[in-house]
């Protein structure tokens, strides 16, 4: 306790020199809870957003299908079995036709694919409901992106040209039925949506599908022959990656305000010794131990965490709080980088990361504060009275 006493003391009397290093310290603290905020909001938002629109409890995949091959979608398409069938019609899953497919939108030639999606289906959020039959008009929806680069309204029609099964052409007009915005990019840049039935009817490929989407409470419903189950730690491996790739970016620049703060509080602790020879040596020749000496100097490196604790607490509550009500809007053009981030994004505070960054601040500020203080042990009390140093 008397050390406790002592050292807020001292501190307290360096005044300035000590304010600036719990300033310094303190912006340390509320750069590394905003970063981390702001990394955790997002991807929280990320899988929230992509497990609603996309992936629902997890995928079923056409034994032969792969996102990254376009030239597998020919084969990558398989019929339903009885069992299937009446998990869909349960409203257990939900089947995916992925074609390729040619858009002219005022004259122009787009490449786009062609997905097919039951209009009554409840897993995903997408609006399919817009895609029911209107008698002999083929009805489509298409998300912002895609309407913004092919300049296509509500109500617009657009001939679409395919290639079926038997490896024949064929064309047809689209309606425009509704144009959906969606943080999900996949969902969207170059994607034509129609209804399931006409789509497998136009391909000449009747009862079949690409993917089958699970209900979010079903998830994997056990092997179905011919199809590979992917789950949300292989859905989601993207925004994974991209978090942590980020995350790497954050922890340099933690590590190079904490090397100024820390840097700061060393050269402190330094000068700190040096000036008070007198006063370590009187508290020897008064039956101190050098290990209480050494104990009081680390200490008071201490408190310099547990100072700027207190005021990163004081005026970074309001900040970080004001943040997370009005969220971080990102940069115009983001959301083209193909991946899922929402046009504002909402930082996600836990107290595992107050916590955690508050120990890692005390426990390497103690340790710098240690370092120079270790000096202490090799000094003679009658040395340092008269003000000599080894």
């Amino acid at each position: 306790m008397l050390a406790l006493k002592l050292a807020f003391r001292n501190l307290m009397g360096a005044r300035l020199r000590t304010w600036l290093n719990v300033f310094v310290l303190s912006l340390s603290f509320l750069v590394i809870i905003w970063n981390k905020g702001i990394l955790n909001g997002w991807d929280q938002q990320a899988r929230r957003d992509t497990i609603e629109w996309e992936i629902g409890g997890g995928q079923y995949w056409q034994e032969n299908y792969d996102p990254y091959d376009q030239f597998t979608l020919d084969i990558s398409h398989a019929p339903l079995s009885d069992a299937t069938q009446r998990s869909v019609e349960s409203g257990k899953l939900t089947p995916i036709l992925i074609s390729q497919g040619t858009i002219y939108p005022k004259g122009r030639v787009q490449t786009v694919l062609l997905k097919g999606l039951d209009p009554n289906q409840q897993i995903v959020k997408l609006p399919s409901a817009h895609l029911s039959d209107k008698g002999d008009e083929i009805a489509a929806i298409i998300g912002e992106r895609c309407a913004k680069a092919n300049k296509l309204k509500f109500g617009d029609s657009v001939t679409v040209r395919w290639r079926d099964a038997h490896g024949a052409f064929d064309a047809t007009e689209v309606r425009i039925a509704h144009i959906f915005k969606t943080n999900v990019p996949t969902l969207d840049t170059g994607v034509l949506w129609l209804p399931l039935t006409r789509l497998q009817k136009m391909m000449q490929l009747p009862s079949v599908a690409t993917l089958l989407v699970t209900a979010q409470e079903t998830g994997f419903g056990g092997v179905i022959a011919g199809w590979e189950f992917k789950d949300h730690y292989f859905l989601l491996t993207e925004i994974r990656e991209m978090i942590e790739m980020k995350s790497v970016g954050g922890n340099i620049a933690f590590a190079i305000l904490m090397s100024l703060a820390m840097l700061a509080i060393f050269d402190t602790q330094v000068f700190s010794i040096f000036r008070r020879q007198k006063e370590i040596g009187t508290h020897i020749a008064l039956g101190m131990t050098r290990q209480q000496v050494i104990g009081l100097f680390t200490i008071e490196g201490a408190f310099y965490s547990v100072l700027a604790a207190i005021l990163a607490a004081i005026y970074g509550i309001p900040l970080l709080g004001y943040q997370a009500s009005v969220g971080w809007r990102m940069p115009a053009g983001t959301d083209d980088y193909g991946i899922t981030i929402a046009e504002t994004i909402y930082p996600s505070y836990s107290l595992g990361l107050v916590v955690s960054t508050t120990l890692i601040v005390l426990v390497t500020t103690t340790i710098v504060s240690y370092l120079p203080a270790r000096r202490i042990a090799k000094m003679k009390p009658t040395d340092a009275i008269r003000g000599k140093i080894q």
